[in-house]
């Protein structure tokens, strides 16, 4: 999850209100399985916390991913290649981990459930101005310069509780192979328009609206170029406060009703 800056005022959360009449039908059985992708930095404690408590209400089987710093893309990559082989997948994923989800459902229409996608921080390859990939270089190149002790220091200091010790917990778990993890979220390429536009699956989009390193027309813009989306928005107060909101919107939306049993 890369690192947001502090609320700075509250405004309502809402949904579109005018529904999409064109949205795919939900299938009466129901995904195989849910999986959780993380932000930039994040890891597997913090998906949980946002979408596994929506899963477990709803009897659906939940897998939030631990990303391998060495290779995070290719882990999640990897794991939602596995999951597939047990069905349809409903993807829920964070910043770097929505990207990577709606870029794989396009080239997985079959496979996929649906998609949620959270805080969405860009949209094209050219990351020249992208606050996130901005972020996480100045971050890599701080910890390799001053190492992992003096870095969560400043994080800490300059950041709201429940991120400084979620950003905590997940930093040092990665470490030392972070400063690298954060480069290739750094690099990644975000998905163009043409992408985004190939995903036929529904997809819900949750953007902050007071959070600038994921700005909400980010969130606005994927929801105009995805076929099927419906947008939310929440503050980063909400979120630090109970992250199960992501899945409170998102799953609930794609799940309206309990799974049955098989």
């Amino acid at each position: 999850m890369d690192r947001p800056a502090p609320a700075t005022r509250a405004r309502r959360r809402y949904a579109r209100p005018v529904p999409d009449l064109s949205r795919p039908a939900v299938a009466p059985a129901g995904p195989a399985v849910a999986v959780a992708l993380p932000g930039t930095g994040s890891d597997a404690h913090f998906a949980s916390r946002a979408f596994g408590s929506a899963c477990a209400a709803l009897d659906l089987p939940f897998l939030a991913v631990e990303p391998d710093p060495r290779g995070v893309i290719d882990s999640y990559r990897s794991a939602l290649d596995a999951a597939a082989r047990s069905g349809a997948v409903l993807i829920a994923g964070i910043s770097l981990g929505a990207a990577v989800a709606l870029d794989w459902a396009a080239h997985h229409p079959d496979s996929v459930y649906g998609v949620v996608a959270a805080l969405p921080a860009w949209t094209g390859a050219d990351t020249t101005g992208c606050p996130a990939a901005l972020s996480a270089a100045a971050t890599a190149a701080q910890l390799r310069a001053d190492g992992l002790d003096a870095v969560i220091a400043r994080m800490r200091e300059s950041s709201p509780a429940w991120l400084a010790d979620a950003l905590t917990r997940s930093w040092t778990s990665q470490w030392p192979d972070l400063p690298a993890a954060l480069e290739e979220a750094a690099a990644y390429r975000w998905p163009e328009p043409e992408v985004l536009a190939a995903v036929t699956a529904p997809v819900e989009i949750i953007g902050a609206i007071d959070d600038p390193v994921h700005p909400f027309a980010v969130a606005e813009r994927w929801t105009a170029a995805l076929p099927h989306a419906t947008l939310h928005a929440i503050t980063l107060d909400e979120l630090g406060a109970d992250p199960s909101v992501l899945g409170a919107l998102g799953i609930n939306a794609l799940l309206p009703r309990r799974i049955p049993a098989p």
